[in-house]
């Protein structure tokens, strides 16, 4: 299921007048807006906020033309600047920080449409709040807006543990002049939806959005009835906790499948997913072959084996190489970053050799100990290793070893600046080893029930 497509879905129905049943008892959009200029206009006599430049064409009519879409009868159009307080931020100079004093609201604390403050914390002075700041200065329940992106549409609603704060230029406060906790949370609503803020966004240089003060003020807005405001609100955020359930529930089962996943190859090294057949060639035999001088040894983690299986360090399974040299030949660059589609094939003319089909395992970075499989003939990327596993190992077991030991390689690199693959411990992994028809048959048990769970993955 598209979750944040139905959320989309149920925001665009609620700011068309379609998520809930209009009631014709309700009092008309159009008194609530006079209502609400008329509060205005007392806080601009009074002086607590000042008169805004009008423009030609002024806003004392709810009706506008160019609206992108009709509204419900009792429904108004008006301009966010008509409703609401609307200022943007302001960075001060370096000085004006200090270690503890009034919360300074930057965009990276609008995290999941909330502020999160306690994400890389700043301050200002209290006088600097109060003197050049002070138009930027934040109550409990005003809504931050982001007005550079990518990405626009981060919204949040000042929470009580801000009683004080301010914000940087890269938003707007949207402060209702009257029913604030109401028209608050719809217009949340309405702004997370999204169309309005996309369709005045102007592009900058290097793919940057931007909304302008005079943009956001100027923003249309279509006015339900108070009453239908608050059931609108009500039925978005029934939908939303349901979708929550919905998307926690994915998130728990997504958990639960993988470590099925490690579940199941904890079980296929101890002799435990497949049944074993006595007529198969025992494990030394075939550990014999890679080599002669190999004895058996025990091991504490691995005492219960079936019969014919047997014990041996990674090292005697494999190797880590680098390819042959070549020059003058032009290849694909085998990197991390094309191996995971990441971007479009570039060409070295000369590298390591690597074939298709190659092994290549990460020695350098946070993902050490990762494997990939070459598709095509190329050059060794400069943080791989070929992986050149025995031929008498079935070569998607000892994979699966590795792929079980991958969370323990990551929590054990070893260098400061760049962690490499600790080489040390990958070799000395014990390998639990199953005749080798046993192994082929662990891992036909290890694919088809891989299958069956990345089906249940997919369809999340």
């Amino acid at each position: 299921m598209d979750t944040k497509a139905l959320r989309q879905k149920i925001l665009d129905l609620a700011i068309h007048g379609k998520l809930v049943p209009q009631d014709p008892n309700d009092e008309s959009a159009s008194v609530l807006l006079e209502r609400i200029k008329a509060e205005k206009e007392r806080l601009i006599k009074e002086g607590k906020i000042k008169k805004s430049k009008k423009s030609a064409k002024t806003s004392d009519t709810p009706h506008y033309e160019n609206v992108p879409f009709e509204v419900p009868s009792l429904w108004v159009w008006c301009k966010l600047g008509d409703i609401a307080y609307v200022a943007s931020g302001s960075t001060p100079d370096k000085t004006c920080f200090v270690e503890k004093g009034i919360p300074y609201i930057k965009m990276y604390n609008l995290r999941n449409q909330e502020i999160d403050f306690e994400f890389h914390p700043q301050y200002i002075t209290e006088e600097i709040h109060n003197s050049k700041l002070c138009r930027s200065r934040t109550e409990v329940g005003d809504l931050i807006m982001n007005i550079v992106g990518p990405p626009l549409g981060k919204l949040a609603i000042i929470p009580t543990t801000l009683p004080q704060a301010n914000f940087n230029q890269a938003a707007v406060l949207i402060r209702p002049y009257k029913y604030k906790e109401d028209l608050v949370l719809y217009l949340k609503s309405y702004l997370e939806e999204m169309s309005e803020i996309n369709s005045i966004a102007t592009r900058g240089s290097a793919g940057q959005v931007n909304i302008s003060l005079t943009q956001s003020q100027n923003m249309r807005i279509p006015l339900p009835p108070l009453a239908e405001q608050q059931r609108i609100v009500t039925e978005i955020e029934k939908w939303f906790a349901l979708i929550n359930q919905i998307e926690q529930g994915k998130t728990d089962l997504q958990t639960i499948i993988k470590q099925t996943k490690s579940k199941i190859l904890d079980l296929a090294i101890h002799g435990k997913l497949v049944p074993q057949d006595p007529n198969d060639e025992p494990a030394i035999e075939l550990l014999k072959r890679i080599n002669p001088c190999f004895t058996p040894c025990d091991n504490g983690h691995y005492k219960q084996l079936p019969q014919g299986w047997s014990i041996a360090p990674m090292q005697m399974l494999c190797t880590l190489v680098d390819g042959e040299k070549q020059s003058c030949i032009e290849r694909i660059n085998l990197d991390v970053k094309y191996l995971r589609g990441e971007h479009d094939a570039k060409t070295l003319s000369s590298g390591k050799y690597v074939a298709a089909n190659s092994l290549l395992i990460l020695v350098d970075g946070e993902n050490s100990g990762e494997v990939f499989r070459t598709p095509i003939d190329g050059y060794q990327g400069s943080t791989f290793k070929q992986l050149s596993i025995k031929h008498d190992m079935n070569t998607e077991y000892v994979l699966q070893v590795i792929n079980l030991h991958k969370k323990i390689l990551r929590e054990n690199k070893v260098g400061s600046a760049i962690p490499h693959l600790n080489k040390k411990l990958f070799k000395a992994i014990e390998v639990p080893i199953p005749p080798y028809k046993e192994q082929q048959r662990i891992i036909d048990a290890i694919n088809k029930a891989f299958i069956s769970l990345d089906k249940i993955m997919e369809s999340l």
